[in-house]
């Protein structure tokens, strides 16, 4: 049986995804997947050995040049790539109308959840299978009981396991007890103010890990580079392809994050996770993971670096206990 998942992004998104797969390989070992993603996060669903073929789609960017002919030929190219592949069901777990008009062009059944579990009704007008799944789930949960319903199982939701492995390489320069400091994310109102993660760089240093920084954008250089300049020894990373940032995270001894994709990818890696939440709701979209664990800043209030490492502390505390 060849079966299609779509889930386009974000990255947060397309990591909490792989449980489902991870559960669903066990249970039917006769389905082959593949995966439709967003350019950008292939390199993550690559990550997973369960997926045969990545087709890459470019949604975000499409729409801003639907009046360009080259738009029309490569969506024309993924629908003649999805149809040749001949699915046999195509499992919808984003649940938007994007994803649905995505899930259509592999002219297979779709499964999909229902009206009143989907985040966006409109697709489901376009799954030929819905199926109900509660709403105020954690989004892992939410896909691994979609998966069970679409492909015939029953989801054993007391245990957690991603399936995927860091990819090989590391740059040279980086030894020792690593901590990557992921304080790039998208929104203002996500970020930790660059003060916490300097203080919180001193306080790992003095313990003798060797603190990690990168960026991806000019904004985040000039936080990298505050961070790496106050605090000696800290490695600063240049902006990177995402599977080399992958490769340096998961060899990583700790992370912290802000509410990012990278934060979820390490949690999903299962490595001592601290992530520090100032805007969002943890509850149905936090990182999930053996060693992972949320700091949720009160209202009007915030988390400090003596938080974020005593509970560091704390994972890597229960990371040295587990067995291996």
């Amino acid at each position: 049986m060849k079966v299609l998942i779509v889930k386009t992004s974000s990255m947060g998104d397309v990591i909490h995804t792989f449980p489902a797969v991870e559960e669903a390989t066990r249970n039917r070992s006769d389905i082959s997947f593949d995966w439709c993603a967003e350019e950008p996060f292939a390199g993550i669903v690559a990550l997973h050995p369960a997926i045969k073929t990545i087709h890459k789609v470019a949604v975000r960017r499409w729409r801003k040049t639907l009046l360009d002919g080259g738009t029309w030929r490569e969506i024309a190219a993924l629908r003649k790539a999805l149809q040749a592949s001949r699915y046999d069901l195509v499992i919808d777990a984003q649940g938007l109308l994007k994803s649905a008009l995505v899930a259509i062009q592999a002219g297979a059944p779709i499964a999909g959840f229902d009206r009143a579990s989907v985040r966006e009704p409109s697709a489901t007008l376009f799954y030929q299978r819905k199926y109900a799944v509660p709403r105020d789930l954690h989004a892992i949960e939410r896909t691994r009981r979609l998966f069970g319903l679409a492909l015939g199982y029953q989801p054993d939701l007391s245990t957690l396991e991603s399936g995927i492995v860091p990819p090989a390489g590391s740059p040279p320069g980086i030894e020792g007890r690593t901590a990557f400091l992921l304080h790039g994310t998208s929104r203002e109102d996500k970020k930790w103010p660059v003060e916490d993660w300097i203080e919180t760089a001193r306080q790992l240093a003095d313990r003798q890990f060797v603190p990690v920084v990168t960026w991806s954008n000019e904004a985040e250089k000039k936080v990298a580079q505050a961070i790496a300049g106050a605090v000696p020894g800290t490695v600063l990373v240049a902006k990177s392809p995402l599977a080399d940032v992958a490769a340096i995270l998961g060899r990583s001894t700790l992370v912290i994050g802000a509410d990012t994709g990278l934060t979820h990818l390490a949690s999903a890696f299962g490595l001592p996770t601290v992530a520090v939440f100032l805007a969002t709701e943890p509850g149905l979209t936090g990182p999930r993971g053996k060693f992972a664990s949320t700091l949720m800043a009160p209202t009007g209030g915030r988390v400090t670096p003596a938080e974020v490492m005593a509970e560091a502390e704390r994972l890597l505390a229960l990371n040295s206990r587990a067995p291996a």
